[in-house]
C-alpha cells in the first residue's frame, strides 16, 4: 500500500519582492532591443540584489508592444528547479490571460525575451505555451562556460520550433547579456544545477 501526504501541497511560484518598483520604472518597450534589454536589466537586478541566477525574460503581446509579464530565476530562493526566467514569464502569462497555452488562433500573438539562450526544459516550454516568437541575448555556450546544465539542445532543436512556427531570434545584445553572466561570477554565484 502506498503511504499519501497528510494534506495537500500549495506550491507557490512569486518574484522577489523589488519587481514591482523597478518595472514602475522601466521605460516601454516599442523594439526588441528595448524588451531584451528589460530581459537583461531583470537579470542583472536579480544577481545585485541576490534574489537568484542570472537569467531574465519577459513575454509580450504582439501587435501593441504590451509587456504581459516577466520571470527572474528563483530556482534557490523558490527551492523549485523549475523556477526558471522564462519559465516563471510563461507561466505569469499563462495566468494572467486565464488559460493555458498563448497561442490565439488569430489576430494577437506571444514572444518571449529572455537574456540568455534556454535551457533544454525552457526550449520545450516555449513550444508547449504556445509562444510564436522567441528572441534571445547570451548564448548556449556562455551559460556552459560558467557551469550551468543547460541539457540536450541540438541546432535540431531549433529546427523543430521554427518548422512548427516559432519565429528565433539568437544573440540579440549578446554583449550585454554575457555582462550579467560574468557579473554573476564575479560575485562568486552558485551553481545550483550540477
Amino acid at each position: 500500500m502506498r503511504s499519501r501526504p497528510a494534506s495537500p501541497i500549495e506550491i507557490r511560484l512569486t518574484l522577489p519582492p523589488w519587481v514591482d518598483h523597478f518595472l514602475e520604472n522601466s521605460p516601454p518597450c516599442r523594439a526588441d532591443e528595448g524588451k531584451m534589454r528589460l530581459a537583461i536589466s531583470l537579470a542583472r537586478e536579480n544577481v545585485i540584489r541576490g534574489t537568484g541566477g542570472p537569467f531574465g525574460a519577459a513575454v509580450f503581446r504582439e501587435p501593441g508592444h504590451e509587456l504581459v509579464s516577466i520571470g527572474v530565476n528563483g530556482v534557490e530562493r523558490l527551492n523549485n528547479s523549475v523556477a526558471h526566467a522564462e519559465m516563471m514569464a510563461i507561466m505569469a502569462a499563462e495566468a494572467r490571460r486565464g488559460y493555458y497555452t498563448l497561442r490565439i488562433p488569430a489576430g494577437e500573438h506571444y514572444e518571449l525575451f529572455t537574456s540568455c539562450e534556454p535551457c533544454a526544459m525552457c526550449l520545450g516550454a516555449v513550444l508547449w505555451s504556445g509562444l510564436t516568437r522567441l528572441v534571445c541575448g547570451a548564448g548556449r555556450q556562455d551559460a556552459l562556460a560558467l557551469g550551468f546544465e543547460e541539457g540536450p539542445v541540438f541546432p535540431e532543436s531549433y529546427r523543430y520550433l521554427e518548422d512548427r512556427e516559432v519565429k528565433i531570434v539568437r544573440g540579440l545584445l549578446a554583449g550585454e547579456a554575457r555582462a550579467v553572466l560574468t557579473l554573476y561570477q564575479e560575485r562568486s554565484g552558485r551553481i545550483y544545477n550540477r
